[in-house]
């Protein structure tokens, strides 16, 4: 069986090199135009040049999302956006929209076309269709099981890569209306307001104005909110079904977020195909390890039949969250031991702190002495994005992370 692509999010040039670094094989990024995800910082053109530069160097492909269900006013422009992809040497871009898709096919003919999960990709027929348009890769559908992506690539022989970790969208395939009829965001576009993760109340027809929870608990209800993909103990199966990619969700997440959890994954397909047995004495740890990235609990998601209600999230829409993101590697000298931090949030002497390493095993420390780039002793580190000294009594590279357990 071959070793499946690992696809990370990368919402922003930092997050792309966070996920190279900690093991992705390929990362997916938006433009500042056509993708679904508005907030997240996206790329410019330049930027996204050296993006494709940076993980091309290192091994890496790059996808770029085009995948909003385009309006007419939409369509200016996108001839030529496609033009810049292709001569960029980008690695494939995912749509849903057919109109899109023909778009890219008549002005960047050899750019490799994925077609996004929007496009609801359910069935083993779709994908021959996409197939004979000329489309390399199919995003399966969050709602299939793995036994209907069996069904998929056992009679084509595309590729298909499914969704492995990350939020899950309560609408089908992520086709939301919600957003757009409350806010006017349309979700389809990439402006979702996330709506599924509001408090909802319901009112009786003969009683306006009398809010009652749709349980009985008194706080109300998420009954929208779903919990976390999560399959990082079922790597074997995903080989299995014979999926080509495995794709981690989250571009609008933190750089932490996409270390911790590409490095997780890394670990375990790497260990998964070097002894399977290790793969299984280990699961506990990479889950534990996926733990300290904020997360709304876990669930398999439609991998194993329709999800159920502890699937479903009806107390809150908190975020669990056991670790805080408090610095990052930005030089280290091995003469001296001495690191040079990126602080992001407050660390002081005497924490205990981790350090997240990429392709080396992490490891505790206490911090003894901070010092900042005057020369001067410091107790704490309270200023976003300043630069400190520490030291440490283990080698650290650049894009190490430094964390410590939350007291919230």
């Amino acid at each position: 069986m071959k070793k499946p692509e690992l696809l990370a999010p990368a919402g922003d040039l930092e997050k792309l090199k966070i996920a190279v670094n900690y093991g992705a094989d390929a990362v997916y990024m938006g433009g500042e135009h056509y993708g679904l995800r508005a907030k997240a910082k996206n790329f410019t053109p330049e930027e996204m040049a050296e993006g494709v530069a940076y993980a091309h160097e290192r091994g890496a492909k790059v996808y770029i999302t085009a995948n909003i269900f385009a309006h007419n006013g939409d369509l200016t422009g996108m001839a030529e956006y496609f033009k810049q992809l292709e001569e960029m040497g980008v690695d494939g871009v995912l749509v849903a929209d057919p109109g899109v898709f023909s778009i890219v096919r008549e002005a960047a003919p050899s750019l490799p076309v994925h077609i996004s999960t929007q496009a609801n990709n359910t069935n083993y027929k779709t994908a021959e269709f996409w197939k004979a348009l000329g489309a390399s890769r199919i995003v399966a559908a969050r709602e299939l099981s793995l036994n209907e992506i069996k069904g998929i690539t056992s009679k084509t022989d595309i590729e298909v890569e499914a969704f492995v970790h990350g939020a899950m969208c309560i609408s089908y395939s992520g086709r939301c209306l919600l957003s757009a009829y409350f806010t006017g965001r349309d979700a389809n576009k990439g402006a979702c307001t996330h709506p599924c993760r509001w408090k909802y109340y319901i009112t009786e027809e003969t009683r306006p104005g009398e809010y009652m929870p749709i349980n009985e608990d008194d706080r109300g209800t998420y009954i929208f909110n779903s919990k976390d993909l999560c399959m990082i103990e079922h790597i074997p199966d995903l080989v299995e079904s014979g999926i080509v990619s495995l794709k981690i969700e989250g571009r609008i997440k933190t750089a932490y977020y996409a270390a911790v959890v590409v490095k997780a994954y890394r670990e375990a397909i790497d260990d998964y195909f070097a002894d399977k047995a290790l793969y299984e004495s280990k699961k506990e740890y990479y889950l534990e390890e996926l733990k300290k990235a904020s997360y709304r609990g876990f669930t398999t998601g439609f991998y194993y039949g329709k999800p159920d209600k502890d699937s479903q999230i009806y107390t809150n829409s908190v975020y669990i969250k056991n670790y805080d993101f408090i610095g990052i590697v930005k030089e280290y000298d091995p003469e001296s031991g001495v690191c040079l931090i990126e602080q992001r949030n407050k660390f002081c002497v005497g924490d205990e702190v981790e350090f997240l390493r990429a392709g080396a095993e992490n490891f505790k420390f206490k911090i003894e002495e901070i010092i900042d780039m005057e020369g001067n002793s410091r107790e704490s580190a309270p200023h976003a994005q300043e630069l400190l000294k520490i030291k440490t009594n283990k080698e650290l590279r650049p894009m190490d992370i430094m964390r410590k357990e939350s007291t919230k």
